[in-house]
């Protein structure tokens, strides 16, 4: 996978997961199949966090699946080189009844530990909260992530202007 490309998926209205699968299931469901997918004659060569939250027990859940198949349910997770990093802060300050902001601020730690400690420059964040509302994308401040508008092209203006003149009507262009 490339480095800009999302590697979440979000596939169920409380459930978000790092594989690609279009069967909205619940959290516990949704690992328990994973696990076993991975465990069969042609198992995918991944590891992955599965987190969401199961309306029914109105509760969140976090998985890690290796990739031999591996379930473990965890109050928090990360993996790749930085979750050296990462947990060791979590294990410092988690707090099983944290509101979102105390996790956000925990999350700005583990972000803080990595710039500091890991020689890898890893860009951009993306974070994602499954909770009774729902699957949502925010900003590391907890406000809503808003997409970036990319730029007008070069020259559009100029055509949109000539295209919207009314037949007949003599075209105006300005020289520079």
């Amino acid at each position: 996978m490339k480095g800009n490309e999302d590697k979440q998926k979000v596939v169920g209205k409380h459930l978000v997961m790092a594989c690609d699968n279009h069967i909205p299931l619940r959290p516990p469901s949704a690992a328990a199949w994973l696990a076993t997918s991975l465990r069969s004659r042609k198992p995918y060569s991944v590891n992955l966090l599965l987190g969401g939250f199961d309306p029914t027990t109105a509760a969140p859940s976090l998985y890690w699946i290796d990739y031999l198949g591996t379930l473990g349910v965890v109050p928090y997770a990360a993996h790749g080189y930085g979750a050296y990093f990462a947990l060791s802060t979590m294990d410092r300050w988690h707090d099983p009844n944290a509101d979102l902001a105390q996790g956000l601020d925990l999350l700005k730690k583990c972000i803080f530990e990595l710039e500091t400690r890991f020689i890898v420059n890893l860009g951009g964040w993306t974070i994602r909260v499954a909770d009774k509302d729902g699957v949502r994308q925010i900003n590391l401040d907890g406000t809503p992530y808003e997409p970036p508008v990319p730029p007008p092209v070069a020259g559009a203006g100029a055509a949109e202007h000539v295209e919207a003149q009314p037949q007949g009507a003599p075209a105006i262009e300005a020289a520079a």
